[in-house]
């Protein structure tokens, strides 16, 4: 398999060759075990066609029983991008299977969205997303690649969809009109140690922009943000990696705090 180039035209991944990319996450999924980059197979292939692999393997997990919950932003502070070695947002599914633990698995704190209304792009703006948003909670999201080692492309995360795991959401909810995003501190503790701290405005200036972003961008897809459904912005600060038997807890202000704990290898 290989990408193909078209003169004169975006270059786009055949359909065989989207349903063999999403075949080879799916078997990764399935099998626990972490696949070779696909942008090395696919060296042509743009952010539209890894969305397509995306939507694929959404198909599938559709037609096996399970069912979309929320979407994620992923990548959306500078720190992650660079972290990460990308330089756009992207996008990914929730669905209600993503509360197990994958493998090789890092963890982000987050300001999660619940929406009460209907969001759909184009044309959303920031008061419309302040509209929809029933209220947040503190959560923290488990990231995880189906990609060897983390050496992901923009092509890669996306097709991996966004490189979910899990999401665990705080207990607590707040209405928007009692805190301020932008401002809203957090530490990130593991086994009691700090490991991180940030705001949410590092999340593209504030979460509510993610929302607006990810609404005007999946819109044209003929996809609506439902009410009820979680909405995770992005990342407050890097990504810290975790492992069996640790204990992570985020705190925000204002917010509350929302903790993960993770089973020791022997109980697994």
């Amino acid at each position: 398999m290989s990408g193909t180039r078209r003169e004169g035209k975006v270059p786009q991944v055949e359909p065989a060759e989207l349903e063999a990319a999403a075949a080879l996450l799916t078997r990764a999924y399935e099998q626990h075990e972490p696949i070779d980059p696909l942008v090395k197979t696919f060296p042509d292939a743009t952010p539209e066609d890894a969305y397509r692999v995306q939507q694929e393997q959404v198909r599938a997990w559709e037609a096996a029983g399970d069912a979309v919950r929320g979407h994620k932003v992923g990548l959306a502070s500078a720190a992650m991008q660079r972290q990460m070695g990308v330089n756009q947002p992207d996008f990914g599914h929730l669905t209600s299977s993503m509360f197990l633990l994958e493998h090789q698995p890092r963890i982000e704190p987050e300001i999660a969205f619940v929406l009460g209304a209907p969001l759909r792009g184009p044309g959303v703006t920031v008061a419309d997303a302040v509209r929809a948003v029933d209220f947040v909670v503190p959560s923290l999201e488990i990231v995880d690649s189906r990609i060897r080692d983390w050496k992901i492309s923009i092509f890669d995360t996306i097709a991996d969809n966004a490189s979910s795991g899990g999401v665990l959401l705080g207990s607590r909810p707040t209405g928007l009109r009692a805190v301020d995003l932008r401002l809203t501190g957090c530490t990130l503790h593991v086994n009691g140690r700090l490991a991180a701290t940030g705001a949410g405005g590092a999340v593209l200036g504030s979460p509510i922009n993610a929302l607006v972003w990810l609404a005007n961008k999946v819109g044209p897809l003929g996809v609506t943000l439902e009410p009820g459904h979680v909405v995770l912005p992005g990342s407050m600060t890097a990504a810290q990696p975790v492992r069996p038997g640790d204990t992570v807890v985020a705190r925000m202000a204002d917010l509350g705090s929302v903790t993960a704990v993770f089973a020791p290898e022997e109980d697994k």
